[in-house]
């Protein structure tokens, strides 16, 4: 059974104070999962923000494949390989951004790697990768912006991490893959359960909510 997680609310009940313990700049430009869901106590997966087709005139055979980028560089998350709870930070946020590169990509032998074998609620996360491996359409890029982080106390795990973060506008497929349509800016509130090992750090957990500010 899965291990419980904190509540999403109470990391959203933390934004302020994430702006003041901002834990970096603008990040790679990367991808967003397509729908994600709340596990681990979350309560229910998004139904995709409410988003509907553009009608900004989309051609129904235009596609986005996946571009030819690297992963995200572990140099950009110094400390990450280190058992404290600032190397859980950077782990975690290391993690989201394999996370979402795997949603451009396709890609997913590295995130594999940086989760439990039995983390139901990563699965969860990342569901959408199959069907644009699928379809062989994917999210357009977009930068992340970190807003702030913050370790909170766990009973279940070593350490659960809050990470709050937002990217800019791009462009995602329809759930039926006819068409795409243009998503705003959309702010991301998410929890990572994290365990040490002879590996390094593991997320073993994952929570997450999103809103979309802008949808056109």
């Amino acid at each position: 059974m899965p291990r419980r997680l904190l509540a999403i609310a109470a990391v959203a009940a933390l934004t302020f104070t994430f702006a003041a313990c901002d834990v970096g700049g603008d990040g790679p430009v990367t991808e967003p999962p397509q729908q994600v869901g709340t596990s681990d106590g979350g309560g229910d997966p998004s139904d995709g923000g409410g988003a509907a087709p553009s009608d900004s005139g989309g051609d129904d055979d235009q596609t986005v494949a996946a571009p030819d980028i690297p992963a995200p560089d572990p140099a950009d998350y110094s400390g990450m390989d280190e058992h404290t709870a600032d190397g859980a930070t950077q782990a975690f946020r290391y993690y989201i951004a394999v996370s979402m590169w795997a949603h451009q990509t396709g890609e997913t032998e590295l995130l594999d790697s940086l989760q439990s074998d039995d983390c139901e609620s990563c699965d969860e996360f990342n569901k959408d990768v199959p069907l644009l491996v699928e379809h062989g359409e994917y999210w357009s890029p977009f930068t992340i912006v970190d807003v702030g982080s913050q370790v909170h106390k766990s009973v279940n795990y070593e350490h659960e991490i809050g990470y709050y973060f937002t990217t800019s506008p791009h462009t995602r497929p329809q759930d039926t893959f006819e068409d795409r349509f243009d998503v705003g800016e959309i702010e991301y509130i998410t929890i990572g359960g994290m365990n040490w090992s002879s590996n390094g750090w593991a997320t073993e957990g994952i929570n997450a909510e999103w809103g979309e500010d802008v949808l056109s």
